[in-house]
């Protein structure tokens, strides 16, 4: 399939944000300086022309080098510099950059080849770590254009109080060797860095020359080694281009911490066998919005180590979200976008974007409701201001983002009404480090898309369903807007994003809506049950089609999305079974890919795409579903394979998520976890995923460090590559969704299915009510002695009253216990009870699961 890339237009021109290749290779000159010395004066003998400097500040060459007192109280690194003009470049020539400087106290500086004029296009960007003494810093940088007037500067802003800055000896030849990027990947045996679960698979993988098994230990924290064995020799992998062995030490189950893998003289970085890790990494994966919030002050005592300001709320010198005009030319109104979620390392906020993401939170939370292997997070579980209103933390955060959706819808009265706005962002692309609060940009809203409309469809439609039992009045604004926006959609079919569309955001573009109306039918067919959408979800061709491609879903392929819900969230569609034995089709065909690779991932394509990782995990997505519809064990174990790769288990010998294995992503492209560029900012919170290996290497850093590369080594972990290490809210979703997965699986250990039957007749419906009666058949050989049965409704549902049980309902949870007198269920024998209740608007199907004293029946 093609795949739009997210970010195919960000600014390469941004002076902060595009660097091209900076890396500091040492202390000492490089060593082939041939070509001749492009700087003038850079030993300031003669004094400081041709230099330039911004107001505030005054030169001094006192003593043959160039000093001068930085200001404090300063924002961004650009608001001081000291430059110097009319440097020639010439295209494809690689250059050495090299300077003395100092600083006193010590400060991160900038220093920066570019274009001179808007757009500032950085030819290369050094962050070097400024010293009282005094050091030489040495680069490299292949130029991509020829310019006779390229521009040298130092950015030396930033800083909240004064210090003094000088450098000598500055210097730019061509003729130097280019400088070869090889990455430090540790011990040859890769592991799951995390932790694997005492009663599931485990799997790691080793980088040899051998062509014959080899032997291999697993050995305890104490250094005991409590398991051996041979490795399978899996030949060359294409995705990396090692040769390669795999390592099954599955049998082993006993839970621990600090355990290492040896074999071919090489061991593994340490791991832990438990499921300690995955819970804390479903509760941090979600964490991870909070602090990505716009329109609110995140709290330390919430976030320790992360809070700051309100971002574009309107206090100087930000312009505000609560009254944001559109494009020239695009609408002559003004709109309350304030609210949701950044959506990556920038400040601008994408309805597609936001779509996936906010549907895969809610999806993991309605997973709770129609699956038998979960542990829901509650009301508290993620500390967000709204913990301790009764409503678990997980449609709090969801809400904070579909609250901005409907925010970005287009109001009545006014041209394309019903419509949402495609994004808004600043006008043009800001630098980093940049907090959002301290934003001065204009902010725009972008004309309307067909594509953004549809997301607000299903989002709202679904969002309707489960808020329902909490706040009644927010799921009827949702169908409300639902209805609004596919009526809207279907008007307006072919109102395409603009590819042009990416200054100061990203694009976004989606030549093919066919999905998301596929999606958006899906999800108010499955809220609402109405024969309009029944019947369009099975007129579109995406309802048969073949989706499950090799590449697998994103913001841009959203048909998965319908897909599953259809398969998974309980519906009266005709030909259910068939969606749901796709789905399981879908399933296979990753599980084959993942037991074919040598790596066991369950995502080959011949190059990786922007993004890679969340494509994996999404994924791992569809073969959790194929568990949750089959209860066949082979999906749920691979699922626990493919997270291994997230994890270290692959080529770079590393973990994606910050914060979770020995050595970490943590240097994610981002304009305020942006501790790289300033030791004062965090880096990212912990369970945040890097966006991964990336064949396309679209930013300067990754073109020049990764030229050639292998689709595994097409990833660097540095700030500057936003095309490889880039943080997103759509891909922490699907983290977010597998770890929530992953957590609900215990220790591993095969959950034997009730021995029980429940039979779910509605006999009765009217305007506002409905009367059900529940048959529970023992199928066991054994009596029942007291009995509890548990389902969720799908919406707003309330039970009223009811009879020959005692009934309790929590949110959309009722569970029936027995009366005493009916306790005893004798095998091959039922109790029947019956209740009455008060429905929500919407369809009202039989649940799809049903636990008697915790196991699903039948």
């Amino acid at each position: 399939m093609t795949r739009p890339s997210r970010r195919w237009a960000r600014s390469l021109a941004v002076t902060a944000a595009a660097a091209l290749a900076a890396s500091a290779i040492s202390l000492t000159a490089h060593a082939a300086d041939e070509g001749p010395e492009q700087i003038v004066n850079g030993t300031f003998d003669t004094g400081s022309d041709p230099w330039w400097h911004t107001q505030g500040i005054a030169f001094d060459t006192t003593g043959g080098r160039l000093c001068a007192d930085i200001p404090g109280g300063t924002v961004n690194p650009w608001d001081v510099i000291i430059g110097q003009n009319d440097i020639p470049l010439v295209k494809d020539e690689t250059y050495a950059f090299r300077f003395f400087s100092s600083s006193d106290p010590a400060k991160v500086g900038r220093a920066l080849v570019q274009l001179p004029v808007d757009p500032y296009t950085a030819y290369v960007t050094a962050n070097p770590e400024l010293v009282p003494g005094g050091a030489t810093y040495s680069y490299t940088f292949t130029s991509p254009v020829d310019l006779p007037n390229a521009q040298v500067v130092f950015q030396l802003g930033g800083s909240a109080t004064p210090w003094r800055f000088c450098m000598d000896d500055v210097s730019l030849k061509g003729g130097a060797e280019r400088d070869t990027y090889k990455p430090d990947t540790g011990p040859r045996v890769r592991v799951n860095q995390v932790a694997y679960l005492p009663k599931g698979p485990k799997n790691a993988t080793v980088v040899t020359d051998a062509t014959t098994p080899l032997p291999w230990q697993l050995k305890n924290g104490g250094g005991q080694v409590v398991a051996s064995g041979s490795t399978t020799p899996r030949g060359v992998d294409a995705s990396s281009g090692q040769n390669v062995h795999s390592i099954d030490f599955g049998t082993y189950a006993v839970a621990g911490t600090g355990y290492t893998l040896t074999a071919d003289g090489e061991t593994s970085r340490p791991f832990d066998i438990g499921a300690a890790a995955y819970e804390r990494l479903r509760a941090d994966a979600l964490k991870f919005y909070y602090t990505q919030r716009s329109g609110i002050a995140i709290r330390d005592d919430l976030r320790p180590g992360y809070a700051r300001p309100a971002g574009h709320a309107g206090v100087a010198p930000n312009r505000g979200d609560t009254s944001v005009p559109c494009q020239p030319g695009v609408c002559d109104y003004t709109l309350d976008v304030s609210g949701g979620w950044y959506d990556a390392g920038d400040h601008g906020k994408y309805v597609v974007n936001g779509g996936i993401s906010v549907a895969q939170l809610m999806s993991e939370f309605e997973r709770t409701k129609n699956a038998a292997t979960t542990v829901p997070l509650g009301d508290g579980a993620l500390a967000l201001p709204e913990s301790g209103n009764g409503v678990p933390d997980i449609l709090d955060e969801a809400r904070w983002e579909q609250e901005f959706l409907l925010r970005m819808q287009v109001p009545a009265g006014k041209p394309y009404a019903g419509m949402a706005h495609h994004k808004i962002h600043d006008e043009n692309w800001t630098g980093l480090p940049l907090l959002p609060h301290l934003d001065a940009q204009k902010r725009e809203l972008h004309p309307v898309s067909t594509a953004a409309t549809l997301n607000l469809a299903a989002t709202a439609a679904q969002a309707a369903r489960l808020f329902a039992p909490y706040d009644p009045a927010f799921a009827a604004r949702n169908l409300t807007a639902a209805r609004a926006a596919w009526a809207a959609a279907k008007a307006n079919p072919a109102r395409l994003a603009s590819p042009s569309d990416g200054t100061g955001g990203g694009a976004y573009d989606d030549a093919d809506v066919s999905d998301e109306f596929y999606w958006a039918a899906a999800e108010l067919y499955i809220t609402t049950g109405e024969n309009e959408f029944k019947n369009y979800v099975l007129a579109s061709p995406q309802h048969t089609a073949d989706i499950w491609g090799p590449r697998g879903f994103d913001w841009g392929h959203v048909a998965q999305l319908g897909r599953i819900d259809l398969a998974t969230v309980p519906n009266a569609l005709p030909g259910r079974d068939q969606v749901r034995a796709s789905v399981v089709q879908g399933a296979d065909r990753y599980l084959a890919t993942l037991t074919a690779h040598p790596y066991g991932v369950p995502y080959d394509p011949p190059t990786y795409d922007w993004g890679s990782n969340n494509l994996v995990l999404n994924n791992m997505v569809v073969m959790a579903a194929a568990y949750d519809i089959t209860g066949t064990l082979k999906y749920r174990d691979g699922v626990l394979q493919g997270i291994d790769y997230i994890f270290g288990r692959n080529a770079l010998n590393q973990s994606y998520v910050t914060g979770y294995g020995e050595v970490a992503s943590h240097n994610q492209h981002s304009r305020w976890y942006s501790h790289q560029l300033d030791p004062a900012l965090p880096n990212p919170p912990a369970g945040t995923l890097a966006g991964g290996p990336n064949s396309g290497l679209q930013d300067p850093l990754a073109a020049d460090k990764l030229r050639g590369c292998k689709p595994q080594f097409c990833y660097i972990d540095d700030i500057n590559s936003w095309a490889t290490n880039e943080l997103t809210i759509n891909w922490n979703s699907p983290l977010a969704w597998v770890s929530a997965f992953v957590a609900g699986q215990g220790d591993g250990a095969v959950k034997a299915p009730g021995a029980c039957q429940v039979t779910y007749t509605t006999h009765g419906q009217w305007p506002g009510g409905f009367t059900t009666q529940v048959t529970v058949k023992n199928t066991g050989t054994s009596a029942i002695k007291g009995w509890a049965l548990k389902w969720s409704f799908l919406g707003g549902q309330k039970v009223t009253g009811f009879w020959s049980t005692d009934l309790a309902q929590s949110g959309a949870t009722v569970t029936a216990r027995d009366l005493g007198w009916n306790k005893e269920i004798k095998p091959g024998r039922s109790v029947t009870f019956g209740f009455n209740g008060d429905g929500a608007p919407g369809a009202n199907p039989a649940p799809d699961l049903f636990t008697l004293n915790g196991a699903a029946c039948a």
